[in-house]
């Protein structure tokens, strides 16, 4: 707050001398006038610029701070079905990591997911902010959502934000913190939060002034997780970006075998 009361009052200072010099008779400052009195802008939303490409999705996290907004990224490149977790994960996020990548393979033909994307492609998992250790249950369906995301090069809607913890079984279960994620998301500049069903207790104690403009959405399972967050239209077709030639496939077998004389599986063309 008291960075706050200074910029207020450079913007004032900068009005007092306008009218003192006799540039101006006084001003009526908007937001596209700040830059004119306290320099250029130093933040800038980031959901839309994120979620522009398939495999990213907003999740929400408690800080000692309060609530924040957790991006997270998958991406996917040739290889032999490998996982990675990267951003300084702890054992709950990578649990949770691998329970969403476990759900997304089990229900592949339903989500239009060749199987030849988990046998030949590496998935990479990362949460930036690698400085700061993340843990906890809360990003579980915010993971699935990406992992979803990734595979059916389907995007996930700039405009929501998810946190939940996710199970083998399909069910989203509760969590902790809600009132300061709710806030976080609105300060974000989101439009609807996805929250776990049993956490609906937990948003009538907030303020309904706070939950102006904001939609909030209850989920159970984790299809209708899938169903709610992701776009309609894949942005590339799954079956042609997974797509291994049964060249290749005979080629990696040889090498997973331990046939080092047939070279490495070639790009698709």
């Amino acid at each position: 707050m008291r960075d706050l009361e200074r910029t207020i009052g450079a913007v004032c200072r900068g009005v007092a001398k306008e009218v003192a010099t006799g540039e101006s008779d006084g001003e009526t400052v908007g937001a596209d006038d700040l830059e004119d009195y306290i320099g250029a802008r130093e933040h800038f939303p980031e959901v839309a610029d994120r979620t522009e490409v398939p495999g990213v999705a907003t999740g929400l996290a408690f800080t000692p701070t309060g609530g924040d907004i957790l991006f997270i990224e998958a991406s996917v490149s040739r290889g032999s079905g490998q996982l990675r977790l990267t951003g300084q994960l702890g054992d709950v996020m990578q649990e949770s990591a691998q329970a969403a990548l476990s759900y997304v393979k089990a229900r592949a033909d339903e989500l239009g997911i060749p199987q030849d994307a988990f046998r030949y492609w590496d998935l990479h998992v990362h949460v930036p902010a690698g400085a700061i250790p993340k843990d906890g249950p809360s990003a579980g369906i915010a993971l699935l959502a990406a992992l979803a995301s990734i595979y059916t090069q389907r995007r996930v809607r700039p405009d929501v934000a998810m946190t939940g913890e996710a199970t083998l079984r399909g069910l989203v279960l509760p969590v902790g913190g809600i009132k300061e994620k709710v806030l976080a998301a609105k300060r974000a500049g989101i439009d609807e939060v996805l929250l776990p069903e049993k956490n609906e207790k937990d948003v009538r104690e907030i303020e309904s002034d706070a939950l102006d403009e904001l939609d909030v959405s209850y989920v159970e399972r984790m299809g209708a997780v899938v169903e709610q967050v992701l776009e309609d239209d894949p942005v590339t077709d799954p079956a042609e970006l997974f797509g291994v030639s049964d060249t290749e496939k005979r080629i990696a077998a040889g090498l997973a075998n331990g046939d080092a004389g047939t070279g490495p599986p070639q790009a698709v063309a």
